[in-house]
């Protein structure tokens, strides 16, 4: 009896490692927005694939993609997905994060002029400057109008982003020191 249920244990765990795995490296690899070119309009789509069913496919040993998601839909919902290729082909490149995050690398913050280095995407996410002199954060962004966005705004820290932001909001409740001497200070714009 107990030979049995250790037996049947080990190929339990077996069966769950070799399922778990490839489920996890498929959660992985496809999660997450993307921002393709759409082929019939040539524009850029926000898509969100089917994780669910990328992962089912990659236990199998044949992930398959399709879209869950696509910002050109409900419009184009009967589109034909070749938009797919370009996930295909570079996953890593068309993610929404792996594009900002190479954004945020050749950039300063518009106030304090200090470098990014790895964005903390969980906690401290930085913001943006407008045109106009506003701030604003990623989750008012919509995934499709980033290439646009990108081309326009200025990078903030997220230190810049809750100090200016404050500032910006509840102007009355500032006080301004002057600066100590010897001390840059940026000028606030």
């Amino acid at each position: 009896m107990t030979t049995t249920f250790l037996a049947l244990a080990v190929a339990s765990l077996w069966i769950a490692v070799f399922l778990a795995v490839p489920a996890w490296v498929a959660w992985r690899r496809w999660r997450g927005a993307r921002i393709v070119t759409c082929p019939e309009t040539e524009r850029p789509a926000a898509v969100d694939l089917d994780v669910r069913y990328a992962i089912v496919g990659s236990i199998v040993g044949r992930p398959e993609l399709r879209l869950r998601d696509c910002s050109r839909w409900p419009q184009r919902k009967g589109c034909g997905q070749t938009c797919l290729t370009e996930v295909e082909g570079s996953p890593d490149s068309c993610l929404v994060r792996t594009m900002l995050q190479r954004w945020y690398d050749d950039r300063t913050c518009a106030y304090c002029r200090k470098a990014f280095g790895l964005i903390r995407w969980h906690d401290h996410k930085p913001g943006l400057r407008s045109p106009d002199g506003h701030l604003r954060e990623w989750s008012e962004v919509p995934a499709a109008t980033l290439p646009e966005v990108l081309l326009a705004h200025q990078a903030v820290c997220w230190n810049c982003l809750v100090a200016e932001g404050f500032r910006l909001r509840f102007p009355d409740l500032v006080v301004e020191r002057p600066p100590r001497p010897g001390r840059y200070i940026p000028p606030h714009a």
